[in-house]
C-alpha cells in the first residue's frame, strides 16, 4: 500500500512553499537506520548494500516493527563504497579545474539488499532531506543530478523502476539488471565493463589451461540463470562440458534458513565429490561470504582437514568479502582462485584518506560506527546507559589492521567504479555548464533554480563524456552505455593467519588486437596445494593420444568417451579428434597412425640393383645375339648355315637383338615416348621373331614334303612362302598395334593406391583389351610354330630344326603362359620386371635352343660344317 501511495506521488508532482502545511495521511516509513549526506549545490546520490536484515516474513495484518540494529548483518568490506563516493566529491570539491564556484554533495542510503527499503532510499533521494514527501522542493540547494547504484543487479533493477520516471540518470557499479519484454525501458549507465567480455574471458581461461570438465555454481536468481542460459550453449559449442550445474538458494526469511542450509549441505557434498577441478562460481558481491559456509554445512565429518582441492574461478561482480561471525574461518579451500577483476589503480591520495578515516572525525557518517563495531569487533560506550558489553571501541583502530575480507586498503574495482561515476557525472555537469546554449551567469553559481529537463541534458553530456581520471585511466561509454573498460585476471593467495591477497596475472583489454585481447602469465599462479604447485588437469576422460579417436559414452557428456584405435589406413594427428582422417593419396599412415608419411615414387631405375641387373642381362644377351650373328655372317656360306635359310636366320637374329634391346624401353621413369613404344615395339618385334620361327618350320615341312614324288608342294619351296609368312604374320601385328595407338594409346600415369606405401609411377596401357590381343596374336603365332614343329620333329636332320623350335617355342610358351598371371598378381616395378623377365627368358630361349647347335658346329666341330658330313649324318 505504502509503495502504490510513492508511486502516486511520483506520477502527479506537486510543489509546495515552505510556508504551506503539507497533510497527508499515508504512514511515514521508518528513517532508515543508515544515512551519510553531505549538502552542495548538486546532489549525487548514492545507493549501496552495507549490510542487511534476517527477519520473520510480513503478516499483512499490522504495521512491521521498525529494524533493530542488532538484527543487522554486515559486510564489513563494502564500507569502501562509501569511502570511495566521498572521496571522489571531496577531491572534485577541491579541484578549481571541475566545476568552479558549485559544490558537490551527496546522500548515501543503505539498500539493505532487500526491494521495500531500496524504494524507500530512492524516494528519500527524491524527496527533501530526510523527509519522505517526493517532489517536495522549495528552494534550489539539494538538488539531485544522479544516482550511483545499485552494487547488486536485483538493486539495480529496483532503483531504475523509480528514476525511470524522473530520467534521472543511473550509474550502475555492479552488474546489470536483468529486463524482459514487461520491463520498460530503462536507461542507465553501466560502469563494471560488459558481461560479454568476462563470457568470452572465463572461456579463454579455460580453453588456455584445457580444462574442458567443469562444474558450475550460480545463485538461485534471475542473475545466476541469465548466466548459465549463455555459457551453457558459449561453452558446449567450444568443446566444454559440465560435470554439475549447481544453484545456491536465496533466503529473507529466518523460517527458510534451515531447509537452505540442507540444500547447501548436499550441494557442498556433490561439488566435492565430483572429478571436475575446475569450479567457475558466479552470483552477487556477497555470494562468497555464502560459499564459505558450505563445508561447515557438510554433514561430514572432518570435513575441513586435508580438503580436496578446486580451482574456483569466480566472476567481477563476487567480492571475496565475510561476514562477520567468519572472523576466524579457514579459507583454504579457495587458495589459488582465479576471478576476473574491474579493472583498478589507486588514485592519488586515497590510502591517505582512509587513514584519516575514523569515528570521532566523521559525525555525519552513518555507516561508519556499525562498520567500526563489526569490522573490530568491539563496542562503543552508550551514552544514554553507559553500559558496555565486549570491547571497547576506541575510535583510533587501524583500518590497514583489517583482514583483506573485511576491509582493503587499495581500492576494489567496485570502488574503482563508483570513483569513476562520481567523475563521470561531475564531467558531464561541468560540460552543460560550458555549453554555449547557457547563459553566462549560470557558469557562476549553481543556486539559481534548474528545471527537470536539467535531467535530460545531463544524458546528453553523459553520452559523449570522455575524460582521464587522476589514475591515468581513460573513462568514455559506448552506444551501449557501457564503460569502455578492462578485466583484471587475478590469482588468490590465502595465508594461514587468515590474510590473503590477489596477484593480477593477466589482462583482458577489448580495445587490443585480437591476438592480444586475453594475456596471462601462467608461470605466476599459485595452485592449491592439492596440486603441488602442478597445473591442474580438469577432464572427465583422458586424452585420445595421437593415433585413436574419441567415442563418445552412451548416455554421458560429450567430454567423457573411450579412446579407440584408428581403422587402418586413418590417422589422428592430435590428441582428442572425434574421428581418424584418410591422408592424401600422396601420403600413407606411420605405424602409429599419428602422422602421414609421403609415398616414395616407385618405378624400375636404373639406380636400383634390380634394375642394373636386368639392364646387365639385356645387354649381355644383346651381345652375344651380335656374336651370333657376326659369326653366321662370317661363316655365310658354310654348309649348315645355307641349309638352314640364310635369310631367316639373320632376320631372327636381329629381331632377337631388338627383343633384348627393347627391355631397355621398361625400365627408367616412364615417359611420354617410352610408353608409346615399349609395349609396341614389344609386340611387333616379337611377332617377327616367332614369325621367323614359324616360317622356318614351315619350310621345313615343305621341303621335306617337296622330296617326295609328285608332289605339289615343290612350286611353294624357295624364298617367297618365308617371307610371305614373315611378312603377313609381322603385319598382322603391327596393324593391332596401330589400331592401339589410333584408339587408347598408352601414356604415363601414377598409380597411388595399389601399394600403401608407394605412389607407382607407371605406363597405363590405354586399353587393356588392346595390350591382351597383342599379348594373344603373338601367343597364337606361338602355337602354331609349337604345332608345327612338334608334327615335323623326326623329319631328316640334314633338313630339319623341327625339334630344336620344338623345344624353344615349348619355352616360350610356357614362359608367357605362366607370364599372364603373375602379371596380373603384381604391382608397381615387380609387374615390369616380369614382363622384362618373361621377354629376357623367351628370347633367350629361342635364341639358346635354336643357335646353340649351330654355333657349336661351327665354332668347335667345324669339321662337321660340309655338305658331306651332313649327308653322312643323313644317311
Amino acid at each position: 500500500m505504502v509503495f502504490l501511495v510513492i508511486l502516486l506521488l511520483a506520477l502527479f508532482p506537486y510543489k509546495v512553499c515552505q510556508a504551506h502545511i503539507v497533510k497527508c495521511r499515508i504512514q511515514y516509513p521508518h528513517r532508515p537506520l543508515h544515512t551519510y549526506h553531505q549538502s552542495g549545490d548538486f546532489i549525487i546520490g548514492g545507493i549501496v548494500s552495507h549490510g542487511g536484515f534476517i527477519s520473520s516474513p510480513g503478516k499483512f495484518t499490522e504495521e512491521p516493527p521498525p529494524a533493530l540494529p542488532e538484527e543487522l548483518i554486515v559486510m564489513p568490506k563494502f564500507y569502501q563504497h562509501i569511502l570511495a563516493l566521498a572521496f571522489a566529491v571531496k577531491q572534485i570539491n577541491e579541484n578549481p579545474e571541475i566545476l568552479p564556484n558549485v559544490s558537490l554533495g551527496f546522500h548515501i542510503y543503505d539498500s539493505y539488499v532487500n526491494a521495500k527499503q531500496t524504494y524507500h532510499a530512492t524516494m528519500l533521494l527524491l524527496s527533501i532531506l530526510e523527509k519522505f514527501v517526493p517532489n517536495y522542493i522549495c528552494d534550489i540547494h539539494n538538488i539531485l543530478t544522479a544516482v550511483i547504484g545499485g552494487l547488486d543487479s536485483h538493486i539495480s533493477l529496483y532503483v531504475s523502476t523509480i528514476l525511470g520516471i524522473y530520467k534521472i540518470p543511473q550509474l550502475i557499479y555492479g552488474t546489470a539488471p536483468v529486463t524482459n519484454d514487461k520491463t520498460p525501458g530503462l536507461s542507465f549507465y553501466q560502469m563494471a565493463p560488459q558481461e560479454n567480455l568476462q563470457y568470452a574471458g572465463i572461456l579463454s581461461l579455460l580453453q588456455h589451461f584445457r580444462w574442458m570438465w567443469i562444474g558450475v555454481v550460480v545463485m538461485d536468481n534471475d542473475n545466476g540463470e541469465r548466466f548459465v542460459q549463455t555459457i551453457v550453449p558459449l561453452f558446449s559449442t567450444n568443446g566444454i562440458c559440465f560435470a554439475f550445474l549447481e544453484r545456491i538458494p536465496n533466503f529473507s526469511f529466518i523460517t527458510e534458513i534451515t531447509d537452505d542450509f540442507n540444500k547447501g549441505a548436499k550441494l557442498h557434498d556433490n561439488l566435492m565429490d565430483s572429478k571436475a577441478n575446475i569450479v567457475v562460481a558466479n552470483g552477487e558481491s556477497y555470494s562468497m561470504a555464502l560459499f564459505r559456509l558450505l563445508p561447515y554445512l557438510s554433514e561430514r565429518e572432518h570435513i575441513t582437514k586435508n580438503v580436496k582441492g578446486k580451482v574456483w574461478i569466480a566472476t567481477a561482480q563476487i567480492e571475496f568479502a565475510s561476514f562477520v561471525y567468519q572472523r576466524n574461518w579457514d579459507f583454504g579451500i579457495y587458495h589459488g582462485a582465479i576471478s576476473f577483476g574491474i579493472h583498478s589503480r589507486d588514485p592519488p591520495g586515497f590510502h591517505q584518506y582512509l587513514d584519516s578515516r575514523n569515528p570521532p572525525n566523521t559525525e555525519d557518517d552513518g555507516f561508519i560506527r556499525d562498520f567500526w563495531q563489526h569490522a573490530f569487533d568491539c563496542v562503543f560506550p552508550n551514552s544514554i546507559t553507559g553500559e558496555v558489553e565486549g570491547n571497547i571501541c576506541t575510535g583510533e583502530e587501524r583500518l590497514e589492521s583489517l583482514p583483506g575480507d573485511f576491509f582493503e586498503m587499495s581500492m576494489t574495482g567496485h570502488s574503482y567504479s563508483i570513483y569513476n561515476a562520481v567523475y563521470a557525472v561531475a564531467h558531464a555537469l561541468h560540460a552543460m555548464s560550458a555549453s554555449r546554449f547557457r547563459h553566462r551567469e549560470r557558469l557562476h553559481s549553481g543556486r539559481l533554480k534548474l528545471q527537470n529537463q536539467l535531467f535530460w541534458q545531463l544524458h546528453l553530456f553523459l553520452r559523449s563524456i570522455s575524460f582521464n581520471n587522476t589514475a591515468g585511466d581513460e573513462v568514455s561509454f559506448n552506444q551501449n552505455l557501457e564503460v569502455a573498460s578492462s578485466l583484471d585476471v587475478i590469482n588468490w593467495i590465502f595465508s594461514s593467519n587468515q590474510s590473503f591477497h590477489g596477484v593480477k596475472v593477466g589482462r583482458i583489454v577489448p580495445q587490443a588486437p585480437p591476438d592480444q585481447v586475453f594475456t596471462i602469465d601462467k608461470d605466476a599462479i599459485t595452485w592449491h596445494s592439492w596440486f603441488n604447485q602442478a597445473q591442474p588437469l580438469s577432464v572427465c576422460s583422458e586424452s585420445c593420444q595421437p593415433g585413436s579417436s574419441k567415442k563418445v559414452k552412451e548416455g554421458e557428456p560429450f567430454c567423457c568417451y573411450d579412446c579407440i584405435p584408428c581403422p587402418e589406413g586413418k590417422i589422428s594427428y592430435q590428441e582428442d579428434m572425434n574421428d581418424c582422417n584418410k591422408c592424401s593419396d600422396e601420403g600413407y599412415p606411420s605405424k602409429n597412425q599419428d602422422v602421414c608419411i609421403p609415398k616414395d615414387r616407385s618405378f624400375l631405375s636404373y639406380e636400383e640393383p634390380l634394375g642394373i641387373s636386368l639392364a646387365f642381362f639385356s645387354l649381355s644377351f644383346a651381345f652375344i645375339t651380335a656374336l651370333v650373328l657376326g659369326t653366321f655372317l662370317n661363316h655365310h656360306n658354310t654348309a649348315i648355315i645355307k641349309a638352314n635359310n640364310r635369310n631367316l636366320t639373320y632376320t631372327l637374329l636381329i629381331s632377337l637383338l631388338l627383343c633384348f634391346l627393347c627391355v631397355l624401353l621398361f625400365i627408367g621413369q616412364p615417359d611420354k615416348v617410352t610408353c608409346l613404344l615399349r609395349q609396341t615395339a614389344f609386340g611387333i618385334i616379337f611377332s617377327v621373331a616367332v614369325s621367323c620361327v614359324l616360317a622356318k618350320t614351315v619350310t621345313v615341312v615343305v621341303a621335306f614334303m617337296a622330296t617326295k614324288p609328285g608332289s605339289r608342294m615343290r612350286k611353294w619351296v624357295g624364298k617367297g612362302l618365308a617371307n610371305s609368312i614373315v611378312f603377313s604374320c609381322s603385319l598382322g601385328q603391327a596393324a593391332i598395334c596401330t589400331l592401339w595407338l589410333a584408339i587408347s594409346a598408352p601414356y604415363p600415369d601414377v598409380d597411388m593406391h595399389s601399394m600403401t606405401e608407394q605412389i607407382i609411377v607407371e605406363c597405363n596401357e590405354g586399353s587393356v583389351a588392346m595390350f591382351y590381343s597383342v599379348l594373344g596374336y603373338m601367343g597364337l603365332l606361338a602355337i602354331v610354330s609349337f604345332t608345327v614343329a612338334f608334327f615335323a620333329r623326326k623329319l631328316p636332320d640334314s633338313f630339319n630344326e623341327a625339334k630344336f623350335i620344338t623345344f624353344s617355342m615349348l619355352v616360350f610358351c610356357s614362359v608367357w603362359l605362366s607370364f599372364v598371371p603373375t602379371y596380373l598378381s603384381t604391382k608397381g616395378k615387380n609387374m615390369v620386371a616380369v614382363e622384362i623377365f618373361s621377354i629376357l627368358v623367351s628370347s633367350a630361349g629361342l635364341l639358346g635352343c635354336i643357335f646353340s647347335p649351330k654355333c657349336y658346329v661351327i665354332v668347335l666341330r667345324p669339321e662337321l660344317n660340309n655338305r658331306e658330313q651332313l649327308m653322312r649324318r643323313k644317311s
